[in-house]
């Protein structure tokens, strides 16, 4: 019997598991995970509950639900993966072996890498909404807020999902309109960028709805520390941005377990180098990387993860059989954008084509609209919430292409 072990039972490694207990001879291989958390979060949902469109418990399901019963799952905490020996050493004595390493361990927020980020104002009046300790605080907090500087802050750009800072500020601005109190905050969006996005096309059209929203952009900021005392972010150059309440973005890393077992890349944020096209660490032939625990130049959200797995299962099964890996990801991912007041628009793109206008997923008929601020992309950005927890994280094939089609683009 040959051991597959998947490392993160998030929305990567959970899909995995799924897709390979499918595939897999039972009598041959044996698929188990491991993660520390028994709780799964829909981390798209946590954007919502500031603003009373979600509950709580309503992104919250038991990991164990959505993983396969042939599948072993360890509720563990890892201390390092030893791929001399092809085994992880666990923190409770036990070690696992693997034949085949699967490292789905995501990325999460570090505030401390920013003096002064998380102080004495942390869940006061600085708040994160990436977890859910975070979002579940300011949710209480814009409850009764009166009002004032409202600053959203990327303290790096390289985050989770890179359009959700975008619609917490587009889904503040309806927020207080529709609590009658708009006139009494003034929003800044701060950013490293130069732009409200990376790729020219999006940045027009998200830098033309933030100014008609009244959205203050200021651009090519690049946070040193948080001056709790005078309530400031201050710049690397010495700029400063005023505060009354901060919603801050903070520097996101890989799982220290990556920077324990000797496996990150240069940067020092924990991230596994791996081939951008196989998902094969470049590092270990024995070892397979998805979702936001690479360092691929792609976006660090679901869709992009979903994508890496339909790649990532055909390369893993040529492995085994001795085949070339000639499944090829290219860095698709698709986010949707909620603008507020039920609306939403929609991005498409890979590594070598930028987001452009057009219909999306089929032609013609879309019947969502790329680039455009639609009803229906905020139906289906709501929509997915099922398509989650019943079909993605459960390993499903979804009627939309791993890879990026041109189809119902306009390139003109």
């Amino acid at each position: 019997m040959k051991n597959i072990l998947i490392l993160g039972a998030g929305t990567a490694g959970t899909m995995m598991a799924n897709k390979l207990y499918k595939a897999l001879n039972p009598k041959e291989w044996k698929v188990s995970i491991v993660d520390r958390d028994e709780q799964h979060y829909y981390q798209p949902g946590f954007l919502f509950i500031p603003f009373g469109i979600y509950q709580p418990e309503d992104v919250v399901k038991p990991k164990a639900d959505f993983i396969p019963k042939g599948v072993d799952f360890h509720i563990a905490e890892i201390d390092k993966i030893k791929s001399e020996r092809s085994e992880v050493a666990l923190t409770d004595g036990r070690t696992l072996p693997y034949d085949i390493l699967v490292v789905a361990t995501g990325t999460v927020p570090v505030p401390e890498e920013t003096e002064g980020l998380k102080g004495k104002l942390w869940y006061k009046d600085i708040f994160d909404f990436y977890t859910y300790e975070g979002t579940t605080h300011l949710a209480e907090k814009l409850k009764d807020w009166k009002g004032g500087k409202l600053v959203i802050n990327l303290a790096e750009t390289i985050i989770k999902c890179p359009v959700a800072p975008l619609e917490f500020a587009f889904l503040a601005d309806a927020y207080f309109t529709d609590k009658g109190m708009r006139d009494k905050v003034e929003i800044s969006y701060v950013t490293p960028l130069s732009g409200a996005f990376t790729k020219p096309k999006a940045t027009a059209m998200l830098s033309k709805l933030l100014s008609e929203k009244g959205i203050n952009v200021i651009p090519d900021f690049y946070l040193e520390k948080v001056d709790e005392d005078r309530k400031v972010l201050v710049s690397y150059d010495e700029l400063e941005v005023p505060f009354d309440l901060l919603v801050s973005v903070p520097v996101n890393m890989g799982d220290e377990l990556i920077e324990r077992s000797n496996m990150g890349d240069e940067d020092g944020l924990n991230f596994v180098p791996t081939d951008k096209e196989t998902l094969k660490s470049k590092n270990f032939d024995n070892v397979f990387v998805i979702g936001d625990a690479t360092n691929v130049p792609a976006s660090k959200a679901g869709s992009v993860a979903h994508f890496e797995g339909e790649i990532l299962i055909e390369n893993i099964l040529s492995y085994i059989n001795g085949q070339p890996l000639e499944a090829k990801f290219d860095g698709h991912s698709n986010c949707f954008i909620e603008t507020g007041f039920g609306k939403a628009s929609l991005i498409d793109f890979n590594y070598d084509t930028e987001p452009l206008p057009g219909v999306y997923p089929w032609p013609v008929v879309g019947p969502m609209g790329l680039l455009k601020v639609t009803r229906a992309n905020h139906y289906g950005k709501l929509m997915f919430k099922w398509v989650y927890w019943h079909m993605l994280l459960t390993g499903k094939k979804l009627p939309v292409s791993g890879h990026m089609s041109m189809a119902g683009k306009v390139t003109a």
